[in-house]
């Protein structure tokens, strides 16, 4: 609970949510991490909803699903349904969550960043950015800084929110859960994607944020959600995620330039792609994480640095938990 009453406003706070979720689990997110700006009288809330087109369907086809791979890898944009904005509004905070596509943001979110009327819209905005995903997420939150960056905005917190089950079991349940629709666990494997505790958390964001935007502290330089057990780093995912974003991009080039989306060119080279790529998981990631074990002493360092700058702005720290548990 909020430790002081907030200061009353001058004027109402006016803040944008994007939202654009496949599965429906980043709006759980979204909508409970914003229920305390919703209720505040004080805060005026606009949400937005992206709508790709064609729309990407879920559950997923597994040959569309992979399909979606070499656009999604380059940031190549898929068209958008004409937004409901012009460019022209005021927002005093931006909102931005996202899941994360074959290591990179998912092509709705890069299409709104590279929209004429975003770049108008977010220039010179503080902008918070909420992650939902199985476990990768460093690159793809370098490659939407870069977005940001180019529309003028200004990242002022990170929260990462990622799937609880083993890594190995998530290769098998994530898929599953795509392709079916079915995210129950299976075999004695826990279920697909976050859990209800871990949703629920978020609304601690949402109480932080009413209490910045008080306090106007969103026009400062200062994380608002630092305290609050934001993001917690695993560089030792780093290597994995830099092999796999460049075999990425090369299998990318190579798919794209077979053919467009949908072209039957592609279904011969992305059997083959599936098989890289479940070669590369059993083979790569376990690898780099036995080295990192045993080289540990020596990288030590390395990795610590690594953690704190993927950890930044938000950081791990949870001093300011007390204040706003439910």
């Amino acid at each position: 609970m909020h430790a002081t009453m907030p200061p009353p406003l001058s004027r109402r706070k006016r803040v944008l949510v994007i939202q654009y979720s496949q599965t429906g689990q980043l709006t759980s997110v979204a909508q409970q991490m914003i229920a305390p700006l919703r209720e505040d009288p004080a805060i005026e809330l606009h949400v937005e909803s992206l709508r790709p087109l064609p729309v990407y369907p879920f559950p997923w086809p597994f040959f569309r699903f992979l399909d979606a791979f070499p656009e999604s890898a380059l940031m190549q944009p898929p068209a958008l349904a004409p937004l409901t904005l012009n460019g022209d509004e005021h927002f005093d905070l931006v909102i931005l969550p996202y899941q994360v596509w074959f290591l990179a943001p998912s092509p709705p979110i890069t299409a709104f960043l590279r929209h004429p009327v975003t770049r108008r819209l977010l220039r010179g905005k503080p902008v918070v950015t909420v992650i939902a995903c199985r476990n990768m997420w460093m690159l793809a939150q370098e490659k939407l800084k870069d977005l940001l960056a180019e529309c003028g905005a200004r990242l002022i917190d990170n929260v990462v929110l990622i799937d609880p089950g083993p890594t190995l079991a998530t290769f098998f349940t994530t898929p599953r859960w795509l392709w079916t629709g079915n995210k129950a666990g299976f075999w004695g494997m826990p279920p697909a994607g976050l859990n209800a505790a871990q949703i629920k958390g978020t609304r601690r964001f949402g109480l932080a944020l009413c209490d910045a935007l008080h306090h106007s502290a969103e026009q400062g330089t200062q994380p608002l959600l630092a305290g609050l057990g934001a993001v917690t780093a695993d560089p030792r995912l780093y290597i994995s995620e830099k092999a796999g974003t460049r075999s990425f991009f090369v299998w990318g080039k190579l798919l794209s330039a077979a053919g467009g989306p949908g072209s039957p060119q592609r279904v011969p080279l992305l059997a083959l792609y599936v098989t890289f790529l479940i070669l590369m998981i059993i083979t790569i990631v376990p690898t780099s994480l036995l080295l990192q074990a045993l080289l540990r002493p020596m990288l030590g360092g390395w990795l610590g640095r690594i953690k704190h700058q993927f950890e930044m702005p938000s950081g791990s720290a949870t001093d300011r938990l007390p204040l706003y548990e439910d």
